[in-house]
This record gives C-alpha cells, structure tokens and sequence, in this order.
C-alpha cells in the first residue's frame, strides 16, 4: 500500500517565489506537525534558506518543544505552542540551548520554565479564545517574565481562520496600543495586500507575520500538489453480497477495489451529511463509495457497474486535508 503525495517541482517552486514575494520583509515559514504532508525535513531544508532582514536568518516556526530535534542546526527555531515540562525536553535541558524561543501566553507558563532562561514570545490573547494573556493580565505576565529573567523576543497574537482580513486586521489594532513600540509583533492569517497594509499604517512598527499552509500549500490548495493511492485488489461484486470488517451489504452490482489508504494514514469518512458523499476517494472524477469506514491500510469502495473502475496498480485520488495525512511516498515530477 502506498499513500503518495505527488509534487510539480517547478511549479511548487514558482508558487513559493510568488508568495515570499507577496508577503515581503517580515515573512517567517512555518515547519510543524507532519511538515504539512512534505514531512518536517524537507521543509527545514527550503525554510532554511528563507531570510528577512526582520527576523534573524533562519528563523523557523515549528509546533513544539517535541519538534525541535529536527531543527537545522543554523536555524533559530520559534516554538508555537507552551511547554509546561521543559526539563523532560532534551533540547531545553542541560547543557541549556538557547536558540529556542519559547511562547508563554500566562504566568503559569512562566513558571513552568523555571530553570530555564532565554527568549519567550509573548502570547496575546484573540477571538479565538485558546491562550494568551488580555489586555489586563499582560502587566503581571510581563511582570512574571522579568521575574524569571528571560527575555522578550516580541508579542504573538494567533489570529482565527473565520471573518476576513478586516476582522484580523481590527483584533490587531486594538492590541497596538497596549504594547511597548519597538517590539515585534507576530501575526498570522492575513493576505499579502492586508499584511502589506499593516505596515504601511504603522510604518515605525516591526511586524512579522507566520505563514504556513498559504506557503507550503497555496490557499486554496495548489494543483500542483496530488495526493493519490495504490490500488491493492478488485474483484467482481453482486448487491446483497457481504465483505468487509464488518460484513457489510454491497449496496449495488459492480467492483468491489481495495485501496491502499486508511486510517493509519489519517483517512476517514469526509464529514458530510449526505452518507454517498463521505467517501474521499475519487477516480475518473467519479466519487468511489466507501463500502465501510477505512481500517488501518486499507479501504474498501464500491464501483458501480457502468462507472470507469480503477485497475491493480492505478492509483486513485484522495480528497483529505495534507495537514493531518500521513505520506508513505513524497513523489516529485
């Protein structure tokens, strides 16, 4: 079984100049999770090579502490999420590594790093409402920080997917004037024009802005990027015969194909309410539908009698996001 995810090289590659572009000074790449179906790696190897002459050369986002081991050695990684036990991470524990920035959105995540002295984020809290300090507690935070005797690197506000850019670029402005003026401020989510425009308004502030998925993946997602899967086995099908984990009915006459994608790779049922729609399999541009939940490495679809039907060895498309895939192949073309 093979879950591949197909890459246009030059075509990736001219959509990334495009988006450095766009984006200009203050652009910072984001590498976290599973390397947004790339693997983390191969994404360190390109984000690397992203400089700005307003974040350090090298400066890569990744998702947490647990990421850091594959960090590039020349790089100086900005860590997402908090850490609450920083003396179980080997890249925070003695000999202390400094290059880490660290993120604390409350004072008990300060307190957490106790032991631990470098640079910090300061997260700020937004509509999202997951963590970061109000417009109140930032004093104290503040406060907690000096304390421990690390040092702010700047202040963070993780803005949410819902609304448009004039609802995030509002959140943002709001927050200007209760932050100290020379430091960064780090965003996320706005357009090139938008971030642009922020800027431009504040033209004595030094904004970053994290991009991942609109970097790696384009919004919406690049047609140069295919995510694809062997077919394992077909075999000939009546409606009211039983197969499956579950002995489940086949619902009509044709090919019952097993495929080789399943919940070991993160394949599931799309979330759909129409249940001929869940299947996130297609070939021909014709919807396989699934005869049951995915399992493991396999699933199982039904092809009607009369639809085009994939053959062994073909491959079939996969309709699911490359953020929460698991990839066996990375394929370049």
């Amino acid at each position: 079984m093979t879950v591949r995810l197909t890459v246009q090289r030059a075509e990736w590659q001219a959509h990334l100049a495009a988006a450095i572009a766009g984006y200009g000074t203050g652009l910072v790449p984001v590498v976290k999770g599973n390397g947004y179906g790339f693997g983390r790696p191969v994404l360190h190897d390109v984000a690397a090579g992203i400089t700005d002459d307003l974040a350090e050369p090298g400066t890569i986002c990744v998702g947490t502490v647990h990421e850091l081991h594959d960090v590039p050695a020349e790089t100086t990684p900005v860590v997402l999420t908090p850490v609450l036990t920083p003396a179980l991470t080997p890249a925070l524990t003695p000999p202390v590594d400094h290059r880490p920035v660290l993120t604390v959105g409350s004072v008990g995540h300060v307190h957490a790093l106790a032991g631990w002295q470098g640079r910090v984020i300061v997260k700020l809290a937004s509509s999202m409402r997951r963590y970061g300090a109000t417009v109140v507690e930032l004093p104290a935070l503040l406060q907690a920080v000096a304390a421990a005797q690390l040092t702010v690197h700047g202040f963070g506000l993780h803005l949410p997917f819902a609304g448009d850019d004039a609802a995030r670029l509002a959140e943002i402005e709001e927050w200007l004037p209760h932050l100290p003026p020379t430091s960064p401020v780090w965003v996320s989510h706005l357009g090139h024009a938008s971030f642009a425009a922020l800027r431009a308004a504040h033209p004595d502030r030094r904004f970053l802005i994290r991009v991942g998925t609109a970097l790696w993946h384009g919004v919406p997602r690049g047609e140069f990027l295919r995510l694809s899967a062997d077919v394992l086995h077909t075999q000939p099908v009546r409606a009211g015969d039983f197969a499956g984990y579950f002995h489940t009915r086949v619902p009509v006459d044709g090919t019952l194909v097993a495929v080789g994608a399943g919940s070991t790779n993160g394949i599931a049922p799309l979330a759909d309410t129409d249940a001929a729609q869940r299947s996130p399999f297609h070939f021909a541009r014709h919807r396989l539908p699934l005869l049951e939940r995915p399992h493991m490495h396999t699933s199982m679809v039904v092809v009607p009698q009369g639809q085009p039907c994939p053959q062994l060895g073909e491959r079939v498309d996969v309709q699911w996001p490359l953020t929460t895939t698991a990839i066996d192949e990375l394929e370049w073309t």
